[in-house]
């Protein structure tokens, strides 16, 4: 097939829709208009003679295209390529054939990745990915499997931190050209957990790849969260035996009293907290009373539990934060398979990642035979933790170049998150406003918080919502976002969990995750402004609230980490020897 051509009118049709939702209740999720639209077109050539396309000046030596199959599903037909970046960055991209609409967008991944996947998130009810119209593509960031045993190779701890999103950008965007005849008009970056790292990994160090990043829940922290924050979660519910001290069904009773303690805070007794910073429950009101039946209370050991996981990690000697924020109160039913155990002594989350990340890939020498129990909750022991901090972690707040260039980048993250602690999106999001000044700051950069919300998908509140469609109006329309309609169904759509941990997906130990069997919608607004109920109608209907200023964050947050949140902290790294060479990281 030659040339450009316009399919079907219907399809160009849909094409005008962009992103819509299908419910016309938010005006600001209107559908693009024919100015911003962009014509459809075909491929110039054959799906398997992408087979030959050169990537070694790309990946270097070694680098190829292994796959080339036409898939069809209910979104259309597609050529999808697999190859593979020296040495060995695994990566995938899904080409329409035939309702390309010049758009590129990569996903990211998430806990330690090792695994390629073509989910999209934030973008429920959206019509242009429904509909097939992206190029989608997405890497395995270097290494199969979830485990840190990559960290062996330093090379792969490069590819992890930055070289393979950036090069899978450059690679799909190479077998783009190749296959259409053109260049993707408008790039999109979209990742949650250790896709939201991407995301912002991409803003800050290839400011050219993306006209577009959204970056939700982001373990832009990576070292302290995958060491300090999971450690200190996983052995906070430990007695001294090794066994697990509260169990799943203790929590709906916390979470109840959480409830009862702060859900009016904001005026509205809906079963969400607005802002669970202004939350001050204390869990020791539960505590066992003699004679208690304590399947309706605490017990000190529990309290005791709760308590040091709402703390969370710090050094015990000098009180000093090890991580930037800990799980909010309200956010107790998330807690199920992360850090809190079913029954018994069942396997969880934060233990699993921590010693994986410790043990592979953390540590400038990888200790042996690591155990979690060895780490130490101290500041000298933060100073070795964050030895290759400023490889792996995606805490630059200055973003002029990706500015000067035109990007656009949507932050978000859910209140109810137990991987991730929202305060590192909310302290990240301030120091880029006290880097460059909250108007330019707003000029090209949002920020949503979503009350009830968890870890990547799911949550006590509204969680579905489509931050693609805002994008695309954002980059290409020049209309900046503002209310976003976050929706919660009795009868969801879809499971998306789209960049969240591979495990957090398992049903079994989500049990107590399951949404409640309730159909409202609710607005978000830009930080820091929060939903107001006005006084009138269902508090299930998003039209019934409006924009209220709501709190913002401390002046300073005082933590091991602070350091971090300044420029020329991000580190260049090579290998030489076998061992890493790292240096301060120039912005091309």
């Amino acid at each position: 097939m030659n040339g450009q051509f316009f399919i079907s009118l219907m399809a160009f049709v849909a094409l005008l829709s962009g992103c819509a939702h299908d419910e016309a209740t938010n005006t600001n999720n209107k559908p693009l208009d024919v100015a911003s639209s962009l014509n459809i077109v075909l491929p110039v050539k054959n799906c398997s003679e992408l087979l030959s396309t050169d990537l070694t000046t790309i990946g270097g030596t070694g680098s190829k295209v292994t796959k080339a199959d036409i898939i069809m599903d209910s979104s259309g037909s597609s050529c999808v390529i697999e190859g593979l970046l020296a040495p060995e960055i695994g990566f995938k991209v899904q080409l329409p054939l035939e309702s390309w609409t010049q758009r590129y967008m990569q996903l990211g991944c998430g806990g330690l990745c090792g695994r390629v996947g073509l989910m999209v998130s934030a973008a429920d009810s959206c019509l242009a990915v429904k509909n097939n119209s992206f190029v989608l593509a997405s890497t395995d960031m270097g290494h199969q499997g979830g485990s840190g045993d990559f960290g062996e190779d330093p090379q792969k701890r490069i590819d992890f931190a930055y070289r393979s999103m950036h090069l899978t950008s450059v690679a799909a965007k190479s077998l783009i050209k190749e296959f259409y005849g053109q260049a993707p008009r408008y790039s999109y970056f979209n990742g949650c957990s250790d896709g939201g790292r991407e995301a912002l990994m991409e803003a800050q160090r290839f400011p050219d790849d993306f006209d577009g990043v959204i970056a939700g829940a982001p373990a832009m922290n990576f070292s302290v969260q995958n060491s300090f924050h999971h450690g200190w979660l996983a052995l906070s519910n430990l007695d001294e035996n090794g066994n697990a001290i509260v169990h799943a069904d203790k929590l709906p009773l916390l979470h109840k009293a959480v409830l009862d303690s702060c859900d009016t805070l904001d005026g509205l007794k809906d079963g969400l907290i607005q802002d669970p910073r202004a939350c001050n429950f204390d869990p020791s009101v539960l505590l066992c009373k003699q004679g208690q039946e304590t399947s309706t209370c605490l017990t000190r050991a529990e309290i005791q539990a709760v308590t040091n996981i709402y703390k969370g990690p710090h050094d015990k000697q000098t009180g000093l934060a090890l991580a930037l924020g800990a799980p909010m109160r309200g956010s107790e039913l998330s807690w199920p398979g992360v850090f809190v155990p079913m029954q018994g002594n069942e396997d969880i989350f934060s233990k699993r990642v921590a010693e994986e990340a410790l043990s592979g890939v953390i540590y400038k020498e990888n200790p042996e035979n690591f155990k979690l129990t060895d780490l130490k909750f101290t500041e000298a022991e933060f100073e070795k933790v964050s030895a290759l901090y400023g490889l792996y972690s995606a805490v630059n707040p200055d973003l002029a170049t990706f500015r000067s260039q035109g990007g656009k980048l949507i932050l978000w993250h859910g209140w109810s998150d137990p991987h991730i602690s929202p305060i590192n999106s909310i302290a990240y999001y301030e120091a880029v406003q006290n880097q460059m000044g909250k108007d330019e700051t707003e000029s090209f950069m949002r920020f949503y918080l979503f009350p009830g919300m968890y870890h990547c998908f799911g949550g006590d509140g509204p969680y579905q919502f489509d931050l693609v469609t805002q994008m695309m109006r954002w980059v290409e329309q020049g209309i900046s976002p503002y209310e976003i309609i976050a929706k919660q169904s009795s009868q969801p759509e879809t499971f998306n969990g789209a960049g969240a941990p591979e495990e957090n997906v398992d049903k079994p130990a989500k049990a107590l995750q399951n949404t409640p069997s309730l159909d409202r919608s609710r607005p978000v607004y830009p930080y820091p402004y929060v939903a107001s109920y006005k006084g009138i109608g269902s508090i299930n209907e998003a039209d019934q609230f409006e924009a209220k200023l709501g709190s913002t964050g401390p002046e300073r947050y005082i933590w091991a980490g602070e350091k971090f949140y300044q420029p020329n902290q991000q580190l260049k790294c090579q290998v030489d020897n076998n061992q890493l060479k790292c240096s301060a990281w120039n912005q091309m």
